[in-house]
């Protein structure tokens, strides 16, 4: 018998300079990512995301900040490490920031193991790399984020790995 997905809710964030700059690393299977990660036991998902912030870019933000979900994406995913099947809801927040230097210095031994670097991407590389940027309807999503427009209710972004 296969054993049930493993829930694996998770905090994504948006973040944005003023020059409309998104933050994104990348990692060996998934592409170019934004920072986030999964809830910790108990953890409501705002302050999950203030946590991965600060652990993946150095970046002390406040849940205030943050503001609400401003999309949603959700789906089925394989472990690369354990080859366990995950489900994750991830929550994604927008966040505008002046520049900084990016701190890695936070990372988990494994995110620092499978994080191969870090760009401040522009919405027309974002538009037109080859490369995987996830999630997808990124560059539409950040188009009505940067012309001021946040959803009311959380936009449903399609769902980023390949089928099981």
């Amino acid at each position: 018998m296969t054993p049930p997905p493993i829930p694996r809710p998770t905090a994504r964030i948006l973040l944005a300079d003023h020059a409309d700059r998104l933050l994104l690393f990348q990692g060996p299977d998934l592409g170019w990512f934004t920072p986030g990660g999964g809830l910790e036991d108990g953890e409501p998902v705002d302050l999950a995301a203030v946590r991965e912030l600060r652990e993946e870019t150095g970046y002390q933000a406040t849940v205030e900040e943050l503001g609400p979900v401003i999309a949603i994406a959700a789906g089925h995913w394989r472990g690369s490490w354990d080859g366990l099947v995950r489900y994750s809801v991830e929550s994604f927040y927008f966040l505008r920031v002046e520049p900084f230097e990016v701190d890695t210095s936070g990372l988990l031994d494994y995110e620092r193991e499978t994080t191969i670097t870090h760009h401040w991407w522009t919405l027309p590389e974002i538009r037109t790399t080859n490369q995987h940027v996830v999630p997808w309807g990124l560059a539409d999503l950040l188009s009505r984020l940067y012309a001021g427009e946040i959803p009311e209710e959380p936009v449903r972004l399609p769902w980023h790995h390949p089928d099981l």
